[in-house]
């Protein structure tokens, strides 16, 4: 998995026009969904405000760079989703905000006891989620956002078995 993550995200670093972001994008990979989230420059017309009308002026900002660079963005995902054979999400970051101009939506199937539906059932019922999917995606958010670290360190140690099956002997049958 490393090595295809690498090579992705090398691709996309050849790939993409420099003068777009400052610094190296944030690629979020999965088996599904390729993310790159850029960070755009502060505009220099930003220091001069604040509240309401530097939102407004970074909203502006974030909103130009998605329209300039639309035909560009859909010509490299779609070279990106021929070669990987995965979809290809933008989205940029601007000071404190982050915004994703597109995401994947992946329907995942499970099996889940009475008891589990129940909890589902009742965020419905609270109006926490519309249906028993929002209520479900729900929870997951919930545990990711409270197990971000515990997460990052499992996703560390199977990069690390990735490394160490490929240093192995190949074995074919």
């Amino acid at each position: 998995m490393e090595t295809d993550e690498t090579v992705i995200t090398s691709w996309f670093i050849g790939r993409l026009p420099e003068e777009w972001f400052t610094g190296q994008p944030e690629f979020v990979i999965d088996r599904e969904e390729i993310a790159v989230i850029g960070t755009l420059p502060v505009p220099e017309a930003a220091e001069a405000t604040s509240g309401a009308e530097r939102a407004a002026l970074l909203d502006g900002h974030i909103g130009r760079y998605r329209e300039e660079t639309r035909e560009r963005r859909i010509e490299i995902a779609r070279e990106a989703e021929h070669r990987f054979r995965r979809k290809v999400s933008w989205g940029v970051s601007c000071e404190d905000r982050t915004v994703m101009f597109t995401t994947l939506s992946i329907p995942v199937m499970t099996r889940l006891r009475q008891q589990e539906r129940r909890v589902l059932d009742t965020l419905v019922a609270a109006g926490v989620a519309r249906s028993r999917s929002d209520a479900l995606a729900w929870c997951v958010r919930l545990v990711g956002g409270h197990t971000d670290t515990w997460l990052a360190d499992l996703r560390d140690a199977l990069q690390q078995v990735d490394r160490v099956r490929s240093e192995g002997p190949d074995v074919t049958t």
